[in-house]
């Protein structure tokens, strides 16, 4: 069990963080200052509720694959969300989304690259569905906004006699690269940039720097080939659009 002491200081420490973000998003006049500080109370209390349920289920198959359910279900209708109307774009994304992450964990336990366990597939199933949630959400989003943006051009595709994908296929490329830049500038300055939670937590719980090294390379292409199929999907869904989209809200 955690100390006392340990919790306040971490407490302090938290709020601090969470004034000056606040502070200065108010400061600048950002839209919804207090979003970051409402996010993280959230994430606070939910990660408090989903480490007392893990330390209870976390050798069991049965709950961590229902477990993974729920963690699924609420990235898909987030991601959804995001894209403008729930009902319209919930199924694209909630078949995106599972495509990549059944392909990739497949390739993942299959080839032997990590060990199949509940923990494990706990473990990468958790960050492989955070990250196809975002990708969707920023593949979606930057496509809805480049049709929005180059519409004329697109109703001129369309007037010559072309077919509602090939007049926004252009698009559809510029939105996959955009939603996998972050992905890819992640992976390519990890070791030299960023140390990422995975190999830190790792190397924390006593596992050698090494191993920790080999889990998250895996887990960083396992990232990045979910992250693929599911741009790609998404897009592709998206694109046959005959009329000007709505721009989703932020």
């Amino acid at each position: 069990m955690l100390e006392l002491r340990t919790v306040v200081l971490s407490l302090v420490g938290v709020l601090a963080l969470v004034a000056l973000a606040t502070g200065l998003l108010a400061w600048t006049g950002a839209p919804k200052p207090f979003a970051p500080a409402l996010a993280v109370l959230r994430g606070t209390l939910q990660l408090a509720a989903i480490s007392l349920v893990l330390s209870g289920i976390i050798h069991s198959a049965l709950w961590i694959g229902a477990a993974l359910v729920v963690m699924f279900a609420v990235a898909s209708w987030t991601a959804a969300r995001r894209l403008g109307a729930l009902r319209e774009r919930l199924t694209p994304v909630a078949v995106a989304m599972g495509a990549g992450i059944l392909i990739t964990l497949a390739i993942v336990f299959l080839t032997g690259a990590i060990e199949f366990s509940p923990r494990y597939v706990l473990a990468i199933g958790g960050i492989v569905i955070g990250n196809a949630m975002t990708i969707a959400t920023l593949s979606g989003r930057r496509f809805v906004e480049l049709v929005d943006d180059r519409w004329e051009d697109v109703e001129g595709w369309l007037a010559l006699g072309a077919t509602p994908r090939v007049a926004t296929r252009d698009l559809v490329r510029r939105a996959i690269h955009a939603a996998m830049v972050p992905t890819t500038d992640q992976t390519r300055t990890t070791g030299l940039v960023t140390l990422p939670g995975a190999f830190v937590g790792a190397v924390f719980g006593g596992v050698s720097p090494l191993e920790a090294g080999r889990f998250q390379i895996v887990v960083l292409a396992a990232i990045i080939g979910c992250g693929a199929i599911v741009a790609v999907v998404v897009t592709g869904w998206l694109a046959p659009v005959r009329v000007r989209p709505r721009q989703p809200t932020p």
